[in-house]
């Protein structure tokens, strides 16, 4: 059943949910599903709304003028989705291949409802890849010197194929405030989370000599703050003495691998509302 996803963030107070809901019950609305928060810290209201698209009596746009009507009476921030369009999706590659690999079989298999009309990257290693996916595939080389006109060629890309979300699917590139402004809350990123912490290269050497213990991955929206921008999903898995630096290697493959694929589905499914420097999500309902 095709739905219309409303996420609702404002400023808590009581019988916020009572007169929404009544919104959509006096046009004829069936509520489907219904996920609410509040923040005592800050007193915020976030609320996640699926209605029955079916039971839409006119126009999206009529909708979403009247809703935006009622919302400015409450001070909302709002958005919405309609389900029976799917997010469009860019994946940004280097050489690694594992993440890229999930997910496009998670989309092929129907887990990700989602489209993916493009592949991009700074190396052709992968072009392969997208060409056993029937996937455009550009490569974009980079370098200090270029870095400027080919982000601007990446924009170019993600402007002609009307992307919706960006992932940086194991790309290797730092992202400069021109592309990262522009797309804020609408690029993910994922990278391994030891504890403690390895930044730079070869980490899973430095883990094993370091004896580390558990081994995690980190899924977030990117800022012009290195690995700093909301957290969306992460995950540990224990390790020990025994496992060599390529077995931490895998393991932590394994784990970014899931960790993206689920950030990824919260976002297309429209489970994800950002305040400030976290992320509030509403995985745990119906999607």
């Amino acid at each position: 059943m095709s739905a219309i996803i409303f996420l609702i963030d404002c400023p808590d107070r009581k019988g916020l949910v009572a007169s929404t809901s009544s919104f959509f019950y006096e046009r004829g609305f069936n509520l489907l599903h219904c996920q609410q928060y509040a923040d005592p810290r800050d007193h915020h209201f976030y609320m996640r709304m699926k209605l029955s698209l079916e039971d839409l009596p006119g126009s999206r746009k009529q909708l979403e003028d009247e809703f935006g009507e009622f919302a400015s009476g409450l001070d909302m921030r709002w958005s919405v989705r309609y389900t029976d369009r799917m997010e469009r999706l860019a994946l940004l590659v280097t050489r690694e291949s594992h993440c890229l690999y999930d997910l496009l079989l998670r989309k092929e298999e129907g887990e990700l409802r989602c489209e993916i009309p493009v592949i991009i990257s700074n190396h052709p290693t992968l072009e392969g890849v997208a060409d056993r996916f029937r996937i455009p595939f550009h490569c974009l080389p980079v370098t200090a010197g270029t870095r400027t006109d080919q982000e601007e060629q990446l924009l170019g890309l993600l402007r002609r194929y009307h992307i919706d979300l960006v992932v940086l699917a194991r790309y290797m590139q730092i992202l400069s405030p021109t592309v990262v402004d522009p797309w804020r809350g609408r690029i993910i990123n994922i990278h391994h989370a030891f504890l403690p912490a390895f930044q730079g290269g070869n980490p899973y050497e430095r883990a094993y000599e370091r004896g580390v213990k558990m081994i995690g991955a980190t899924a977030h929206f990117v800022t012009e703050e290195l690995d700093e921008g909301p957290i969306i999903e992460q995950d540990v898995e224990r390790v020990n003495h025994e496992h060599t630096p390529e077995e931490l290697r895998r393991i932590g493959r394994d784990i970014e691998r899931i960790v993206l694929a689920r950030a990824v589905k919260a976002y297309v499914e429209h489970q994800l509302l950002v305040s400030g420097r976290r992320t509030i999500s509403f995985t745990g309902g119906a999607s």
